[in-house]
């Protein structure tokens, strides 16, 4: 290969790379399009997934103990999603980086339009995926060995015939797991030199970037690590949401408590994120022991009616016989086993979704950090003004001065020589880029 035919072709892959979502949004979209056209349509696949109960927006089941209902997605999901944008170190170092505490809100709304985007497209292919296999379910019939494996084997199976396709469906899962676990692993080293190690010893910063990268090293082992155990844990989707909501819960929480309440301490702080952890962790650990009933999983009904095990030269059925189904007496039996050998908690605590994993963590941390502030002296500690949050740091406020303005106009009340200075909330250092040298005084004496 010639210079410039490295260069371009390097220049090329980089910029795929860094431009993430385009390269997921393309792999979700060779798959789509081409389902689209197998199933004659986009309305046939959303028929499918109808009739098939994959499309069930009107869930308003309030048992907590239900994996998937209305409550538990909004409930749950905000939780998750706040303690993943509100205090995830990989994200709040790259609102730090922001010019402005504006331009930090500005990538955040330019993020949700990409965020909303992923997210449409991959539940769309989802639907593409159930509708094209609705007959013949590749995992019931033993083609496969994990739910995962299902969209990979789809991949293969669509677009086999039209080559550099299912590359680029790999290459939109390894650009976003590379973006994200590097991200995650830099973050992790970079909080560990800084707050752990530069504070309480004399390195040099040559002496801090080698012991970084060091840490990268070790963080990177123990991602491998629990990619292992994660996948014990079932689908990759439940796995995920479970780590972050025993992990993120309890550190929500500490956030929130030092954020609202004023009179928190740091005895407080520290006896709540210690008990939301404990916590979440026994209820995570538990429901891993103790896998919900299905009568509150409620997993959806698959078929291999329409199978053909006569092909034998491609990815379609070369088994020639479907797993045998479990007898009745079997089923009876391991499940009288099962509930001799329960616990008293498993059908309750245990069995609670696994998307409540995050509040159950946030409201214990917040509880046990109020009580022991309360009992510890908080109420007599004196806090800055500046360190409270106050209506001007919400977005709310701000919503709500533009309406009362344009109110105001429309009624002919509003009065441009009162209150013409704007008050924008307290001012973050983190957001502040001048530095002010006190020792010097522009004052001559």
């Amino acid at each position: 290969m010639d210079l410039w035919g490295a260069v371009i072709s390097t220049g090329v892959v980089c910029t795929f790379y860094c431009t993430m979502v385009g390269v997921m949004l393309a792999g979700f979209l060779s798959v789509i399009i081409r389902s689209v056209i197998l199933q004659g349509g986009v309305y046939p696949i959303i028929s499918d997934s109808q009739q098939g109960g994959r499309l069930n927006f009107m869930d308003f089941d309030t048992n907590p103990l239900r994996r998937h209902t209305f409550w538990t997605i909004t409930i749950g999901g905000t939780f998750v999603w706040v303690s993943i944008y509100g205090i995830n170190q990989a994200q709040v170092q790259r609102y730090i980086s922001c010019k402005s505490i504006t331009h930090a809100r500005l990538s955040l709304y330019i993020n949700l339009i990409g965020l909303c985007s992923i997210l449409l497209s991959s539940v769309f292919a989802g639907m593409c995926l159930y509708s094209v296999y609705k007959n013949c379910d590749p995992w019931t019939a033993g083609r496969i060995s994990a739910s995962d494996q299902l969209m990979p084997y789809l991949v293969m199976d669509i677009l086999r015939d039209y080559p550099g396709l299912p590359g680029l469906f790999v290459a939109a899962a390894y650009s976003g797991s590379l973006s994200t676990v590097s991200s995650s692993i830099n973050a992790l080293a970079a909080v560990t030199v800084e707050d752990l190690i530069k504070p309480y010893t004399q390195m040099s910063e040559k002496h801090l970037s080698w012991f970084s990268k060091g840490l990268s090293l070790v963080y990177g082992v123990l991602c491998i690590g629990m990619a292992g155990l994660a996948s014990l844990m079932g689908g990759i989707l439940q796995a995920v949401i479970s780590i972050f909501g025993v992990i993120g819960g309890p550190l929500l929480g500490l956030f929130t408590l030092g954020i609202v309440c004023s009179f928190a301490n740091s005895k407080g702080a520290l006896s709540g994120l210690v008990s939301g952890l404990v916590v979440s962790l026994w209820v995570g650990i538990g429901a891993q022991i103790y896998p919900p009933p299905p009568e509150m999983s409620r997993p959806l009904s698959l078929s291999t009616q329409g199978c053909n095990f006569t092909t034998t030269d491609s990815l379609n059925w070369t088994s020639t016989s479907l797993p045998p189904e479990p007898s009745s007496t079997s089923i009876t039996t391991s499940q009288a086993q099962n509930n001799d050998g329960k616990h008293l908690l498993a059908d309750n605590w245990y069995a609670l979704s696994y998307l409540y994993f995050s509040p159950i963590g946030t409201i214990t941390t917040i509880s046990v950090g109020l009580i022991v502030s309360l009992l510890t002296g908080g109420l007599k500690m004196k806090v800055e003004s500046r360190l409270n949050l106050t209506k001007e740091d919400t977005t709310f406020y701000y919503l709500f001065k533009y309406f009362q303005d344009r109110v105001m106009r429309r009624t002919g009340k509003f009065d441009l020589t009162t209150n013409g200075k704007k008050k924008y909330g307290n001012t973050n250092p983190a957001f502040c880029d001048v530095e002010l040298d006190l020792t010097k005084s522009s004052i001559s004496t």
